[in-house]
């Protein structure tokens, strides 16, 4: 049996460093607003590279549809994201074809939202854009629009537009989606949409992949996703807080934070915020804020490093949950004495863990005595 060429293009808007495995094959997507980076690119031959601010890494989704034609199984990865084994091993050739031999495709595990997908799209889109698409979907595709509008008001969906399949399938899949989109996009008006706005089709595509493979029945291997760095605004922001909490300015702290997730409210997403510290930030700013209100003064008026402050405060959240557990020992214990951590503080990482009121009671009424050694 003639073996399959396998092709995982790993879409990129910048330097990096690919995985040394030839397989993975660097595309620079949005090569038609910028400088050429020495990889493949998706500005030559049908292309939509130009609308690479609104389309994302669509552009390369769509060159690789009307272009490659030399390949039998396809992926989509990105240069900081790929699909993993259990183990965190990045998978080979011999992985993907296993995989595709049993399933139809390798995507995404699925992201659990708080809310549905709608709540949650409408909180940091324009509502109107999804209405839209689903009006778009239920002209074109009448039979998708029933699921089309019971998943939205769900709470889960794949992320990142990763997938492997065999290229035909990815081809339907296409045809499909570009049908769509190019539709919503005569419809909608994206003026005055920032830059994080304005990748509106690249956000739709995920939850609408989530439909297809629903409504098309297709048999999906859900994988783990491997982050080789941390986005490069998630690091800005935290270098840039580092600054204000060693100037012990815990209101620019806030108003600057405030400013930045308004900008680009993805940037706590996990797939966003891999170290979790910046969930952490938001915990450091909110206790000092309440600390200072309450004593006069804060846990930032001893420790401003910001290594320094995730480490107190990931081992108020350890202590915390350790209560939670049933499991506080000794170790924990001596941490809370040793850094005089604050009622407010245990409080604040209890409201984090625990939502019901006679829980929090329990768990803080366990631990404010520990404090000071009652």
């Amino acid at each position: 049996m003639k073996k399959r060429k396998i092709q995982i293009f790993t879409m990129t808007h910048k330097s990096f460093t690919p995985p040394p495995d030839p397989i993975y094959v660097p595309l620079q997507v949005g090569r038609a607003n910028q400088e050429p980076l020495g990889y493949l690119r998706d500005d030559l031959g049908d292309n939509i590279s130009h609308l690479n601010a609104y389309y994302s890494e669509l552009t390369g989704v769509y060159w690789l549809w009307k272009n490659c034609t030399d390949t039998d199984i396809i992926g989509i990865c990105h240069y900081r994201r790929y699909l993993i084994a259990e183990d965190g091993r990045l998978y080979r050739a011999d992985d993907f074809a296993r995989l595709l031999a049993e399933y139809d495709m390798i995507v995404t595990k699925k992201l659990e939202l708080r809310t549905s997908y709608y709540d949650g799209f409408a909180s940091t889109h324009d509502e109107k854009d999804l209405v839209e698409t689903e009006r778009v979907v239920a002209e074109k595709y009448p039979s998708y629009a029933p699921l089309f509008h019971q998943m939205v008001h769900q709470k889960e969906t794949y992320f990142a537009n990763m997938m492997v399949c065999s290229k035909q399938l990815y081809d339907q899949y296409c045809a499909w989606l570009f049908d769509i989109l190019f539709e919503v996009q005569k419809r909608i008006d994206t003026t005055g949409y920032d830059n994080y706005r304005k990748r509106v089709y690249g956000f739709l595509s995920e939850f609408l992949l989530t439909v297809w493979i629903e409504k098309n029945g297709l048999r999906v291997y859900e994988s783990c996703v491997g982050m080789s760095s941390e986005k490069y605004e998630t690091e800005q922001i935290k270098q840039q807080l580092a600054v204000y909490f060693a100037n012990q300015d815990i209101a620019g702290a806030k108003q600057y934070f405030l400013q930045q997730l308004d900008k680009r409210p993805d940037v706590l997403m996990e797939a966003s915020d891999i170290t979790g510290e910046l969930k952490l930030a938001m915990q450091v700013i909110a206790v000092c804020e309440l600390e200072r209100q309450a004593y006069g003064e804060s846990v930032i008026d001893r420790l401003r490093q910001f290594e320094d402050l995730m480490h107190y405060f990931n081992g108020v959240n350890e202590a915390v949950n350790a209560c939670k557990m049933g499991q506080l020992s000794e170790r924990e214990i001596g941490f809370l004495r040793e850094n005089r951590v604050s009622e407010i503080a245990v409080e604040a990482s209890a409201r984090l863990f625990i939502s019901e009121e006679k829980e929090l009671a329990d768990i803080t009424g366990a631990l404010f005595p520990v404090l000071s050694g009652r």
